[in-house]
């Protein structure tokens, strides 16, 4: 028997989104981290060297792109890491036969190292660096917004995410209770990656820090 086709927006993810993905990742090495988007689903469909603590299967919050016929080229403009790297990054839109947008292929290029090389000649010539993002993409995106709150409670701390002990990480966690962030679908689990710590510690984390506040 015959097997059914496979629909097409699956076609173009499968045989051009992931080879080009898994080629270019090999080709430009760890620093460059590649995001496939279903356009379909709204989940990541594959990712290489994912520095980013996402995963496949997670909420991409595209569907509010207006993917406009001949506009296939998005950015670059550039982002807030959860560790507090910055990164440039590019998008791709992916076609099906009949022009429609299926897919999303964002190209994020760790700037920290070429970024500390900027610093020193900052420091000579006074130049200040500059951030730009992409309202239009990522404006409904929750990850971006947690990566800066989550960037800004160390940074006004004098702590990097990394070096976090259980009590900082509850300090933590009970200022996020004081935002929407929890409100969102795979928010805790989210939280824990870039924490490092299992989903289970964040559980009981924030039912601890919510006791604190009743």
């Amino acid at each position: 028997m015959t097997e059914p086709a496979a629909e097409p927006e699956n076609r173009v993810i499968e045989n051009v989104a992931v080879p080009m993905a898994e080629a270019l990742s090999k080709l430009l090495g760890s620093n460059v981290e590649i995001v496939v988007h279903s356009l379909v689903t709204e989940t990541v469909a594959h990712i290489c060297n994912p520095f980013s603590k996402r995963e496949i299967g997670d909420p991409s919050f595209l569907s509010e792109i207006d993917f406009r016929k001949g506009e296939n080229v998005i950015g670059p403009f550039e982002r807030v890491n959860w560790d507090g790297r910055l990164i440039r990054s590019i998008s791709s839109v992916l076609r099906d036969d009949t022009g429609k947008a299926v897919a999303l292929a964002c190209f994020n290029y760790d700037l920290s190292e070429i970024m500390a090389a900027q610093n020193a000649i900052t420091a000579l010539i006074g130049t200040p660096a500059t951030t730009q993002g992409s309202e239009a993409l990522f404006k409904n995106d929750w990850h971006e917004k947690m990566n800066l709150f989550i960037v800004n409670w160390c940074q006004a701390r004098n702590k990097s995410v990394e070096a976090l002990d259980r009590t900082d990480r509850k300090d933590l966690l009970s200022a996020i209770l004081g935002t929407d962030a929890l409100r969102e679908k795979h928010a805790a689990s989210y939280i824990a990656r870039v924490l490092g710590v299992s989903r289970a510690t964040i559980y009981n984390d924030l039912k601890s820090a919510r006791g604190k506040i009743v």
